[in-house]
């Protein structure tokens, strides 16, 4: 109703025509009106005014919100981030300023809570802003202001891969801390990783201080890969906390593969995905066999200076190392009459001086090859051998036990039962425990 219909005592005011007729009406409600008020005062002061405002809408209490680390903390845990939580209203804005710098969070949906993405730096200062709102649309404003702990013990990470240097489709992200983690899991979810094309992977422990994230098949060829160790505040065991992060970038370059097989004694060639030749070879003789398993190219020299039983700093020419002990792509003239026909080297692979000249020139780390055939199995950690495990192995390895999918938005841990079967053929991955000695 307008407010032009109402009297002063809060009653609609009546039509000029209707009052005449009323009149008597109104003598007699006065008389009621003062008996009414020499017998209860009260009476009287809930008809007027204030009884018609108790009938309003009352308003909605204000919006409130708590933060967490409280306002003046001086030793606040980096590891926990900032916790925002509405006990009334919805938050509309987060503000945190590490200094000059802003940190990320995520809002809730509900918009009910919100928390920092990563951890916060140590010996930092940090403001937070918060904005919230009511029902009533009106905007409360919270802040809290705190300082994280310096800690007493600290950790630093490095990785093998260089910064924009190309590797081979096999090749893992691999990142070594300086102190034993025990907080595993934790770490996991600590790194993000980008890449240009979508990859899915898992992270496996190889020991408490190295960890390496592989593919559950090989990298496609010439996917830009970077990744970010948000170790900076990051607690890997009680009191041992981080105080910088790890990034890097490299790319993958064209894909080659090598298949050796002991029995057959040939080496067959995949090129930039397709299959490219088979080349006759000669692997390790009895008792110095030439393992199974799917290594990775680790470096290459031309000459590598060789020693063995009976020689000693030989110039072995075009030779790519896959394992550490010692075993090699390489050219030996020397055996071209065996090749094809007979294992008779000391646990390398014997190839041609012009096949070996061919994939020295476009091997680079990283590049997979898989032994199969022989009576001895692979030993773990003789090279890069996170293609030893299977998938199923590799998950088992893993603090999460989850998978990764990564793409150019970043990376996110998935239940492995969600995905996909993969392929197991050579050609895309490693065959399933092909290290294992039949």
């Amino acid at each position: 109703m307008l407010e032009s219909d109402l009297t002063r005592t809060g009653q609609r005011s009546l039509p000029t025509s209707r009052r005449a007729g009323l009149g008597i009406m109104a003598v007699f409600g006065i008389v009621s009106l003062f008996a009414a008020a020499c017998t209860s005062a009260a009476g009287s002061q809930a008809g007027g005014p204030a009884g018609a405002a108790a009938g309003a809408p009352s308003a909605s209490p204000p919006a409130q919100v708590s933060i967490t680390p409280a306002n003046g903390t001086g030793n606040a845990k980096p590891n926990k981030g900032i916790s925002v939580t509405a006990t009334a209203g919805k938050i509309t804005n987060v503000t945190v300023m590490r200094g000059h710098q802003e940190v990320g969070g995520v809002l809730a949906t509900d918009a009910t809570s919100w928390h920092t993405n990563w951890s916060l730096h140590t010996g930092a200062h940090y403001k937070v802003t918060v904005s919230a709102i009511n029902a009533d649309n009106k905007i409360t404003t919270t802040t809290s202001s705190f300082r994280t702990l310096a800690p007493g013990a600290t950790f630093s990470a490095n990785t093998i891969e260089g910064l924009n240097q190309t590797y081979g489709v096999g090749m893992p992200i691999t990142i070594m801390f300086s102190s034993p983690v025990t907080r595993k899991a934790a770490v996991e979810k600590a790194i993000q990783i980008k890449t240009s094309k979508p990859v899915v992977g898992a992270w496996v422990w190889n020991d408490d201080e190295d960890l390496a994230f592989r593919p559950q098949t090989y990298w496609p060829e010439h996917t830009k890969v970077s990744f970010t160790g948000h170790f900076n505040g990051l607690a890997i065991a009680p009191g041992v906390y981080g105080t910088s992060n790890l990034s890097q970038s490299f790319r993958i370059g064209n894909s080659l593969i090598g298949v050796t097989s002991t029995v057959t004694h040939k080496t067959r060639i995949y090129w930039k995905g397709k299959y490219y030749a088979t080349w006759q070879d000669s692997s390790g003789m009895p008792g110095r066999d030439t393992a199974n398993g799917t290594y990775l190219t680790i470096e290459k020299a031309n000459p590598e200076l060789m020693s063995g039983p009976g020689y000693h700093n030989v110039p072995v020419y075009w030779s790519v190392r896959f394992t550490w002990s010692g075993n090699f792509y390489h050219a030996a003239p020397w055996s071209l009459g065996e090749q094809g026909f007979a294992n008779v080297s000391h646990g390398c692979v014997n190839l041609s001086p012009q096949h070996a000249q061919w994939y020295y020139q476009r091997a680079v780390a990283g590049d997979p090859i898989t032994v199969t055939g022989s009576p001895v199995a692979g030993t773990w950690d003789d090279g890069w051998t996170a293609w030893f495990l299977t998938w199923q192995q590799l998950l088992a390895r893993s603090a999460t036990h989850l998978a990764a999918t990564a793409g150019p938005s970043g990376s996110t841990l998935v239940s492995p039962s969600s995905l996909p079967p993969a392929s197991t053929s050579l050609r895309h991955g490693s065959k399933p425990r092909n290290y294992l000695a039949k």
